[in-house]
């Protein structure tokens, strides 16, 4: 089984409190990808950023002090041409979840799990940070990120993080 993770691909991120260009570029690259995965009936997975309306008073909120992702927020939600109502999502409240890798678990049987491909945003901060609890989790799984369906804060970040996860054995396409 080949499962895809999709970080984050939420309006705030894309066009909305914290979007970039670099951002709403990558949108048909993942929308393209989420269908090839579920015409191939493999697992697909969302994640999404969520905060309470008390963002700004948390430890997160004091050094990023951009209200994002307010739950039930129109900038919560993800991008509508992208997910249904029938995907699985996980609300994450930081920028790695632990309970990612709980569901994938309970999803999966390990032995049958052949890779973990994570696509999104951001690279710089939610993806490596999904990857790396990815590897820690699932030594014996391949664990990809696809360049090409991804966006940093900048182009720079975007880049030193896709080289910080090549040297931790993440496979980078």
């Amino acid at each position: 089984m080949k499962i895809l993770i999709v970080v984050d691909m939420q309006n705030d991120f894309i066009d909305g409190a914290l979007g970039t260009k670099e951002a709403e570029a990558i949108v048909k690259n993942v929308k393209d990808k989420i269908r090839q995965y579920k015409e191939e009936k493999q697992l697909v997975l969302f994640t999404r950023d969520t905060h309470e309306e008390n963002y700004l008073q948390t430890r997160e909120g004091r050094y990023l002090p951009v209200a994002h992702c307010i739950r039930g927020s129109m900038g919560w939600n993800i991008k509508d041409t992208l997910a249904d109502e029938n995907d699985i999502v996980v609300d994450k409240p930081t920028f790695g979840s632990l309970e990612l890798v709980e569901r994938i678990k309970s999803l999966t049987e390990a032995a049958n799990m052949e890779s973990i491909e994570l696509i999104g945003l951001c690279t710089d901060i939610c993806v490596i940070s999904n990857a790396m609890i990815c590897k820690a989790a699932f030594p014996e799984a391949d664990i990809l990120v696809d360049k090409s369906c991804c966006a940093g804060v900048t182009p720079e970040s975007h880049h030193t993080a896709l080289e910080a996860m090549k040297m931790c054995q993440i496979i980078i396409e």
